[in-house]
Formats: structure tokens, C-alpha cells, sequence
């Protein structure tokens, strides 16, 4: 059994650096009210919920969620390293599409810390070991580098070695972050930036400068999925509808191509998105709208085309004659991106879903893309999984 899903509400909280924010138990909270005000649905209504987080002890979800209520229905706890505020979504669709369940809500909260992403345990094998290991084989390692940055900009060379791309293109896409993210009151970094300054910043590993790269942010988002007879029966606006969504996992091809690019997941993006728009009869050029996993600018890069928004090796054209922007063929990222809006890895793909529902809405403010009636999510996360999502602008 299979029925339509709607999008009836979203929230998030402004997001900020580590040390300025709340508590994960407050941030998750307010945004999760935040959703269901949105909504003007009552928590007790809510029959399931779905907390995603990365960094946080076992039932942090319930910590956060009892600070709206304490109605018994099940707290699911979501981990997927970078995609798991979109895996929280992919499960409360999932029930409501099934027929299983009529209302959930899925919330996604970050309290993170300054610095690098690294391991919390040094006793046991780390899940991206053998990301990590074939990064090494391919391209050596530097002890004194991000991992993270290590792999994203191993991607970002593979790349420029491939299709002779200049780099100073993939700078361009920070310049373009800032300059919505200045648009956003949600975002954390709001300045724009000239492509000089991008380019003069600290190389964190080549291609990547400083301000090439996402920040640790604290923040969290949230959003309320229910059925279209659970949105009649309540009177809820029924404006934004999922149209498909799928999930990947890696598969061999990511180790054994021996492409970087392969290795940050650029496989899994290719099939989630095929899936997707083969189930929603979509081609990737009807789109208007694009919220994509810029955790670096590289990831950006490689992720149009893997999402078929560019053929293969038209990436540095796409950008050049601004096809990525206002007045361009798609507007990607409007929010800013994870580079300018920040990423606070368990709330990043559901501030992604809120940004999509209110520009589907005509909500953007200063942001709007004009006219939007079908917007992509883009999702991903090292370990690996990545979420695809198309939303559909119903009435």
C-alpha cells in the first residue's frame, strides 16, 4: 500500500557556532515546535517521531522530544553520519506512505564542537576506515590535513585531473554560497566574499581553501509528514507534496573504480537520483530549485552532475555562465549551502527540507525562486548513505 505523503510543516532555529548555542535538548525542541506550529498540528496527533544525530549519547532524540511532550509514541534514533537529518524524513515517509502510520515527525539537532570532524571512539575500528584506506592508497595521506577535507578535495583533484578544470571555478561556488546565504537570517555566515578572498585563504588541501569548506555549527530542524486524508481531516496545508525519495548505500564501485570521486559517494548521489526520477516521471532539467551536500565546494561540484543537473565534464561551464544561480537554469542552494547556512551534520537535511517546502510555498522571502514547483534534495553522508528527495508544489 502506497499513498501520497505531504509535507505540512517545517521549522528550524537560527544557526550558530559551537559555544554559542542552546543545549541539543532546547534546540531540538523549539525546532520540533517550530514544525508544529508550522503544521498547526498537536504533538499529541503525532503517532511516530524520527531524531537524527550524529554526535550524542543513546536516546537523545527522546531528551529533546520530551521537552514538547510526553505522548509514549516511538523515538527513533537516527545516525547516518552526514544524512541523517534526510534518513529521519526517509523513515517518517516511509510509515505514512505505507499505511502503517497516519502523522510522524522527523527532527534532526547538532550540539557540535569546534574543529575538524574526528572519531569520538579510539578503541574500536572507525566506520570510514576503509574510506580513509583507499584515500591513502590513491593518493597518499597527510597526518597534518582534515580527513574529511582529505577525501572531498582527493574528489575535487580526481576531478580537475580528469576534465582539466581550473581552480578557481570551484572557488566560485563559495562566492555564489555567500551570496544567498546573505539573503538567509538562518544562516552563519552571511558576509559575502569575493573570489579573491576564497582563493587567498589558508589551503586546507588542495583545491580547498578555508572558506571552501563547511564549519561545525550547532543547530536543528524539523518537519511534520502525514497523509493526504490526515491533512484533510485537519484542514492542513497540503501545498508541498514528496513526489519520490530514495536511498542509497555504496557498493563495490566505490572502492574498486579507484576514483576519489567514487570513494565521497558520487555513485550512491547517481543512483538515488535516477531512482527518484524515474518513480516521480521527472528529468532532471524540469527542476527549479536544488538544496545539494556542499560540504565542500568540490562535493558541489561533482554533485551536478552525479544528479544530472550538467552532463559529465560540464561542471566548470554549468558555473561559468551561472546556470547554478538566480536568472540561471536551477538555483542550487538558496539557503546558502552547508558552506554559508552551516552544517550541523543531524539538522542539515531537514534545514534543507525547510528551505525547499517554503520556497515551494512562495515563503522564501528574498530568496524565492520564482515560480518553483519542483525542488531536489540532496543528501549524503561518508559510510556512506545519501538520500535523494523531489518535492512537488501541488496546488
Amino acid at each position: 500500500m502506497k499513498r501520497d505523503v505531504h509535507v505540512v510543516g517545517v521549522g528550524m532555529i537560527p544557526f550558530t557556532k559551537p559555544g554559542a548555542s542552546e543545549p541539543y535538548t532546547v534546540m531540538g525542541a523549539r525546532a520540533a515546535r517550530a514544525a508544529l506550529d508550522d503544521a498547526r498540528v498537536d504533538y499529541a496527533l503525532v503517532q511516530q517521531a524520527h531524531a537524527g544525530y550524529v554526535y550524542g549519547d543513546s536516546t537523545a532524540g527522546q531528551a529533546a522530544l520530551y521537552g514538547v511532550g510526553m505522548t509514549g509514541i516511538p523515538v527513533v534514533n537516527v545516525n547516518n553520519n552526514c544524512s541523517t537529518g534526510s534518513t529521519a524524513l526517509f523513515l517518517a515517509r516511509q510509515a505514512v506512505e505505507s499505511g502503517a502510520i497516519e502523522c510522524a515527525l522527523a527532527l534532526g539537532f547538532e550540539q557540535m564542537q569546534p574543529g575538524a570532524l574526528k572519531s569520538v571512539w579510539q578503541d574500536r575500528p572507525a566506520p570510514i576506515q576503509r574510506f580513509a584506506d583507499a584515500a591513502r592508497a590513491l593518493q597518499g595521506w597527510d597526518d597534518q590535513a582534515p580527513r574529511a577535507a582529505q577525501l572531498f578535495g582527493g574528489a575535487g583533484r580526481a576531478y580537475i585531473e580528469r576534465h582539466n578544470t581550473r581552480r578557481e571555478t570551484f572557488a566560485r561556488i563559495s562566492v555564489k554560497a555567500r551570496q544567498h546565504a546573505a539573503r538567509n537570517p538562518y544562516a552563519v555566515f552571511r558576509t559575502p566574499v569575493a573570489l579573491d578572498e576564497v582563493l587567498a585563504s589558508p589551503t586546507v588541501f588542495d583545491p580547498l581553501t578555508r572558506l571552501q569548506c563547511c564549519p561545525p555549527t550547532c543547530g536543528a530542524a524539523a518537519a511534520v509528514v502525514c497523509s493526504a486524508e490526515f491533512a484533510r481531516r485537519h484542514g492542513l496545508d497540503t501545498t508541498v507534496r514528496i513526489a519520490a525519495q530514495a536511498m542509497a548505500t555504496d557498493t563495490a564501485s566505490t572502492f574498486d573504480a579507484a576514483d576519489m570521486r567514487k570513494v565521497v559517494g558520487y555513485d550512491m548521489t547517481a543512483s538515488a537520483a535516477r531512482q527518484v526520477y524515474e518513480r516521480a516521471g521527472v528529468d532532471p532539467h524540469d527542476l527549479d530549485v536544488v538544496e545539494l551536500h556542499d560540504c565542500f565546494t568540490a562535493n558541489e561540484l561533482i554533485s551536478y552532475e552525479a544528479l544530472g543537473l550538467t552532463p559529465e565534464g560540464s561542471a566548470e561551464k554549468f558555473i561559468l555562465e551561472g546556470d547554478n544561480t538566480y536568472g540561471g537554469r536551477v538555483v542550487t542552494n538558496p539557503s546558502g549551502g552547508l558552506l554559508s547556512k552551516g552544517h550541523p551534520l543531524g539538522a542539515t537535511g531537514l534545514a534543507q527540507c525547510t528551505e525547499l517546502v517554503w520556497q515551494l510555498r512562495g515563503q522564501a522571502e528574498q530568496r524565492q525562486v520564482e515560480g518553483a514547483r519542483l525542488a531536489l534534495q540532496h543528501n549524503v553522508g561518508l559510510g556512506g548513505a545519501c538520500v535523494v528527495t523531489l518535492y512537488e508544489k501541488v496546488q
